[in-house]
């Protein structure tokens, strides 16, 4: 056993990490959508601050090759819009049970996936940012995903100002959920120190997507994971909604 779970999970959580962090390298968001499904089949009382200690570590390490790009302007609406709908996710947190949650992890992966495939073009603009954000807020803080609804708005920049700008989001994003998830009583020791325990997964990855950018279409790969991730999503929906273990 490792902090409260066996070994296999470790393993397996340790790799889906890894996989995750090679997508958010390429495409800007990954983890949470890769790990957070798998997360909650497999360990549910780490939801959802093992997975926010992880995506508030993985910017930092995309911001040390690509911090040029940043779109300051487009974070000054986003970022603020995210504390009130900080607020709802913690008492979303409160509220749901597991089962509740799990459903609710499935089904933000599931549509994080249709709107990503059948691309839906959005206005970038203060409402939109600030919508963005209050929504990320909720999804993120309650299931830890809470990339998608920025990345819809960011998806036809160049892929570094996307890559760098959700970076920073994310930082001040987790941060944000994370500091709620305490005040609240809902965060433990055991996540964080199990996020310290996966952070050689997140620079393998890393290490991975730059391989794999120089030689790899990422629409090629983004499509594979994003497959993966809706099968992931549909299985823990029908779980959590049967009960089974």
């Amino acid at each position: 056993m490792i902090l409260g779970i066996s070994s296999s999970v470790f393993i397996v959580l340790a790799l889906t990490v890894l996989v995750g962090a090679a997508v958010q390298g390429l495409v800007g968001l990954g983890v949470g959508l890769v790990a957070a499904p798998v997360t909650t089949l497999l360990a549910p009382d780490l939801m959802p601050g093992l997975l926010l200690w992880l995506a508030a570590g993985m910017p930092l390490v995309t911001l040390l090759r690509e911090h040029h790009a940043i779109d300051w302007r487009g974070l000054g609406w986003s970022v603020p819009g995210r504390v009130p709908g900080t607020v709802l996710g913690v008492a979303v947190v409160a509220w749901f049970s597991e089962r509740e949650l799990g459903v609710a992890v499935g089904l933000m992966v599931l549509v994080a996936v249709v709107l990503t495939v059948k691309t839906v073009r959005l206005p970038v603009n203060r409402v939109t940012l600030m919508s963005a954000g209050f929504v990320s807020g909720v999804t993120g803080t309650a299931t830890s995903i809470g990339g998608p609804p920025l990345a819809l708005l960011y998806q036809h920049r160049e892929p570094r100002q996307i890559r760098s700008t959700l970076a920073v989001y994310f930082v001040f994003g987790a941060a944000l959920s994370l500091i709620g998830l305490a005040i609240a009583g809902s965060l433990e020791v055991r996540e964080l120190l199990l996020g310290l325990l996966f952070a050689p997964s997140l620079v393998a990855g890393v290490v991975v997507s730059g391989v794999l950018r120089r030689r790899v279409d990422p629409g090629h790969i983004r499509h594979g994971v994003l497959a993966v991730c809706g099968l992931s999503a549909l299985v823990l929906v029908v779980r959590s909604l049967t009960g089974g273990s």
